[in-house]
């Protein structure tokens, strides 16, 4: 099945409908004609966290390592292949 995009008065009009549909596929809902939400699959939502590593640290948590980086002002290795986009 193929995703479906439908308005939130849509959603909220038949709201039991579409969560049968996000069961099989991802339903877009838009507001003012631009997308907003993503209804997925709970099975769905839990494997994309699986994916997400990211972490957030206190300071008092970090190495000394990169605490001493930090201080030097280091902010990762260049990436000469983003910089067109900081024009």
């Amino acid at each position: 099945m193929a995703t479906t995009t439908i308005t939130s008065t849509e959603f909220r009009a038949r709201a039991g409908v579409y969560l049968d549909q996000a069961a099989k596929a991802p339903v877009i809902i838009t507001k003012h004609n631009r997308p907003s939400r993503v209804l997925i699959d709970i099975d769905e939502y839990e494997r994309l966290k699986h994916y997400d590593t990211r972490r957030a640290l206190y300071p008092d948590e970090l190495s000394d390592e990169i605490k001493a980086q930090l201080d030097d002002g280091y902010q990762g290795e260049p990436t000469p292949g983003l910089d067109h986009l900081l024009k």
